[in-house]
């Protein structure tokens, strides 16, 4: 069988590729490269022994030119003993009967090799790494990576660790620099540490955009946590195959280099690099990278005993976030606990909350702090009055819905660019709703990231005819660049969300409480007033009636009688208000005892009573003869009392109040209208709702709580009816529809 070279590719990455772009460098194939560094040779065998991929210089690394299609014997390269075991042992692990083989020494054509093996696409990947140490000098290279183990065993700060780590592997590899990266949430990174000759400039605080590493490299370097590259100038070796199918080399140790990544390394005027990944909970948080200005190859065992570091240093560094990260919470907690004390014991929870601003902000990194309620406002850091107002009434309105759930954002002109402009510099949001029906908020803010990075070059990279064709190069100077990142702010991480989601959870539950004790105490006091005020207020209107006989009503006396008479209504009316309250709140019902009733006389009997009271009062009456209901006659009579003496309140005055009785398909019907003008909307949607705002230190009803239509409406439901509003211009109508009685339906 002839072997074959994937089209477009021999030897490696041959002939013009397309014009490159960021984008399309984020899609580069590295991990197919078609080719090997060329410090070793490669093998790949299938589970029957035929070699499927050959590299094209195995004469002469391995004194035997192998091709593909070759059939793997034990006398194919040599005597060498070892060597035939471990491919034995290899092949036996790839039909399943084993274990893959530790990697091992071997010597063929005057050369020690040391032979890593691996296994994909159902294949045994043979691996020969050319060795240019002597046993002894080995030997030397494991004392020393022992001794910088035993240094980072101990316990340090996360910082000092990456800096013991790079001075260690800077000691042990002899590279000229070697840094630490970490990475940021955007896959940016900052040179946290560094060790480096005096001769180089140092990188150390620059920080490198996520191109950098593209996303597919990021996926390597977790799967394949050590990288090296010996000799950036060596051409690669290409791979002889016997199928089109590219061999995944994402597990080699001699993978090939990417053109860009050569390209990269050669601005920065690097010979040779080693990267080992620090992976924590599976995902790549910082980088070991080492460079040196002329080629270098690190022996295997040495690169594994770096590699071992860097997983202790990984474990290290878990522990020291998860410290930290207890140590946060621990103090979050208690700052909650003392919190929450204060606001259980206080009277005036914004005042409590404001007080407490500052430390619930920094316990969130966040730059200010916003307390709201109603009206009322105080802010934490250099936020504006308006601007609070505006973001509070911005968040009420876009969030209306959403219960207790929080809001954030660290781009808050992405959200909306209006209200965005109107806070700039503020662009991270964080919002906890205490309760949205009166406008209460307690705000986070963070500033936009208007910092100055200290790139280590111009983060852009640009397209330019190179030795590759038009190529998407690196950036060609490693000057130092500064960008300002702007409209956004640092975003609230998982940790953050979760400590103002508890902190959220704990002043709901203390309101929740606070309500109900407050509940429970208004309708104690509710029961007790409509107790004890209604026999002493009985007696008073008897009284007050004695006064308007016993004298002539236009006398002095007659006056104050009725005087009398119509305060001691007002006030049992209000009894009676408070008392059905209670009942309501208790959810003990309203004792309606519905029987047959004629609307129309009753109706008569109220309004003529109404003329009475109020002798300049316009009202009209529209009523067939006779109007049956199955109605509780009392309770209908105060919701009809309740109508007229809310038109009377609200209406125009000289305009007459409008009665109507009548039947349609659903039954009796009444409607009270007065002139008036239209209710606003937000007011109709509460006009049911007890103890409305609206209702309260009303000028036309000083005297009203706003529980009149809320117990009408609860009255008119018990019967199984509907009370509802509509505007009929010029006139405010209300509808009362009750049940008719058997046999009078229709």
């Amino acid at each position: 069988m002839t072997p074959v070279t994937p089209p477009g590719r021999p030897p490696h990455y041959q002939g013009l590729l397309p014009p490159a772009t960021l984008d399309n460098c984020d899609r580069e194939p590295i991990h197919i490269p078609g080719a090997i560094q060329n410090h070793g040779a490669l093998l790949a065998l299938d589970a029957e022994g035929l070699v499927r991929y050959a590299s094209a210089n195995t004469g002469e690394m391995l004194g035997h030119a192998i091709e593909p299609g070759t059939r793997w014997t034990p006398e194919l390269l040599g005597e060498d003993e070892r060597l035939a075991a471990l491919i034995a042992e290899g092949l036996a692990a790839v039909g399943g009967r084993g274990d893959m083989p530790m990697p091992a020494e071997c010597h063929l054509a005057g050369r020690t090799f040391d032979v890593v093996l691996h296994t994909v696409q159902s294949l045994l990947v043979v691996e020969f790494e050319s060795r240019r140490h002597s046993s002894d000098e080995l030997t030397g290279f494991a004392l020393q990576a022992h001794r910088a183990m035993e240094k980072l065993r101990r316990p340090r700060a996360i910082e000092d660790l990456l800096q013991l780590a790079t001075e260690e592997l800077r000691a042990l590899t002899g590279f000229d620099r070697v840094m630490a990266y970490r990475f940021r949430h955007d896959a940016s990174g900052d040179v946290v540490a560094e060790a480096c000759a005096e001769t180089l400039d140092p990188y150390l605080g620059r920080r490198y955009p996520a191109s950098d590493i593209p996303a597919q490299a990021r996926r390597l370097y977790v799967a394949n946590t050590l990288r090296m590259i010996a000799d950036i100038g060596s051409p690669p070796v290409p791979l002889l195959q016997l199928t089109a199918e590219p061999l995944d080399l994402s597990a080699g140790v001699l993978r090939s280099v990417s053109p860009i990544h050569i390209e990269y390394l050669t601005n920065m005027g690097v010979g040779a690099s080693m990267s080992v990944s620090i992976v924590i909970n599976d995902q790549l948080w910082g980088l070991l990278a080492c460079h040196h200005m002329a080629p270098r190859q690190v022996p295997y065992s040495v690169r594994m005993a770096c590699d071992v570091i860097a997983q202790m240093l990984a474990a290290n560094i878990q522990t020291a976030l998860t410290r930290a990260q207890a140590e946060r919470l621990q103090e979050v907690a208690a700052l909650r606990t003392h919190v929450m004390e204060n606001v259980l014991h206080s009277d005036d929870e914004f005042a409590t909350l404001c007080e407490f601003a500052a430390p619930l902000a920094r316990a969130l990194n966040a730059d200010g702090a916003i307390v709201a309620e109603r009206s009322k406002f105080c802010q934490e850091g250099p936020i504006p009055l308006a601007v609070a107002r505006i973001l509070v009434q911005w968040l009420q309105t876009t969030q209306s819905g959403q219960g207790h759930d929080l809001f954030h954002t660290h781009a808050l002109p992405l959200e909306s660019p209006a209200v965005a402009a109107a806070l700039a510099p503020w662009c991270g949001v964080l919002g906890l709703p205490l309760d949205r029906s009166t406008g209460s908020w307690l705000i986070f803010l963070r500033k936009e990231q208007v910092e100055t990075i200290h790139w280590g070059g111009k983060p852009d990279k640009e397209t330019r005819f190179g030795p590759l064709g038009p190529r998407l190069t690196p950036r060609g100077s490693f000057d130092l660049w500064k960008e300002t990142v702007r409209s956004t702010a640092v975003p609230w991480s998982a940790e953050d969300l979760k400590i103002a989601q508890q902190m959220l959870d704990e002043l709901v539950r203390s309101q929740n409480g606070r309500n109900a004790e407050l509940n429970r105490a208004r309708n104690q006091l509710m029961a007790v007033l409509g107790h004890d005020l209604r026999d002493p207020l009985h007696s008073i209107s008897m009284a007050a009636r004695v006064l308007e006989k016993t004298e002539d009503a236009g006398s002095r006396t007659g006056r104050i009688g009725q005087r009398i008479q119509s305060s001691s209504s007002r006030m049992q009316r209000l009894v009676s208000q408070v008392m059905d309250m209670s009942r309501l709140q208790n959810k003990l019902g309203l004792d309606v005892h519905p029987e047959p009733l004629d609307l129309v006389p009753l109706v008569a009997d109220l309004l003529d009573e109404s003329r009475t009271a109020h002798p300049l009062l316009a009202i009209t009456f529209d009523a067939p003869p006779s109007l049956m209901a199955f109605a509780d006659p009392d309770r209908v009579a105060q919701v009809i009392v309740n109508l007229v003496s809310n038109a009377r309140h609200h209406g125009q005055v000289g305009e007459a109040i409008e009665v109507r009785a009548f039947t349609d398909e659903q039954g009796p019907t009444l409607q009270v209208s007065n002139v008036a003008p239209e209710i606003p909307p937000d007011v109709a949607e509460a006009l049911f709702k007890p103890f409305k705002p609206t209702s309260l230190n009303n000028p036309r009803n000083r005297g009203g709580m706003g529980l009149g239509l809320y117990i009408a409406h609860q009255i008119v439901m018990e019967h199984g009816g509907d009370l509802r509003y509509h505007y009929a211009s010029p006139r405010v109508v209300f509808t009362l529809q009750l049940r008719a009685p058997l046999g009078h339906e229709g």
